[in-house]
């Protein structure tokens, strides 16, 4: 019982911090696109992303929908997903390998080139509204936070200078459900102050499911 005051307790201290940020506009044109890139080039990553292209799609938008796309995501958040790979802080049977042989420059450049594409989009319709309701609102009788104070306005991310909270928007359901699942089951710790897991934890298998459905369709 201790343990549930506290994940709330934490969850309404993050929800009240983010209540007062703006909540910025989704990525829509070539300029804001390219702000995702930062330092990195993304001519290189081009060339030396090949080894990801067979998993994540050419330009980061994946076929299986277990490998998540990477189109338009901030650079900086894949250059850490990466480190924390080479660091064992997340683990993936394939990723630990692929990553090791890389230098920091290599990293750069490969998330360069991802961050550099069109953002990923999702199939475009659903008929469930249980997941927009959550996702904006949170759950109140569950004390769910909401969903948009960190990942912005239909999941497109805030503001890639808040580059910690991922663009989700548009990613396939089924890798949105596996993090969430893995996240409340804390076999992936490495989100903010463990944010995550704390807010998985207070949800649901099937408001996961409702929120990654809406999600996956944006």
């Amino acid at each position: 019982m201790n343990h549930i005051k506290t994940s709330i307790a934490a969850s309404l201290a993050l929800a009240t911090l983010f209540i007062a940020l703006p909540v910025f506009s989704a990525v829509s044109n070539t300029k804001e696109i390219n702000q995702h890139t930062g330092s990195g080039d993304p001519v290189a990553g081009k060339t030396k992303s090949q080894i990801c292209q067979g998993c994540h799609g050419v330009k980061g938008n994946s076929s299986d929908e277990l490998m998540p796309k990477l189109a338009g995501q901030y650079k900086k958040y894949l250059i850490k997903q990466m480190n924390n790979y080479l660091a064992g802080l997340r683990s993936h049977e394939i990723m630990n390998g692929m990553s090791s042989p890389l230098s920091d420059q290599d990293i750069a450049d490969i998330a360069a080139y991802f961050a550099d594409q069109e953002i990923m989009k999702g199939r475009g319709w659903t008929n469930d509204e249980k997941g927009k309701e959550i996702y904006t609102k949170g759950g109140k009788e569950e004390m769910v936070m909401t969903c948009l104070h960190c990942h912005g306005e239909r999941g497109k991310g805030l503001h890639q200078s808040i580059a910690m909270y991922p663009v989700i928007g548009g990613q396939h359901k089924s890798y949105l459900i596996k993090q969430m699942i893995d996240f409340k089951e804390d076999y992936r710790i490495n989100s903010p102050s463990i944010i995550m897991n704390k807010i998985a934890r207070s949800m649901s298998d099937e408001e996961i499911e409702a929120v990654s459905e809406y999600l996956s369709v944006q």
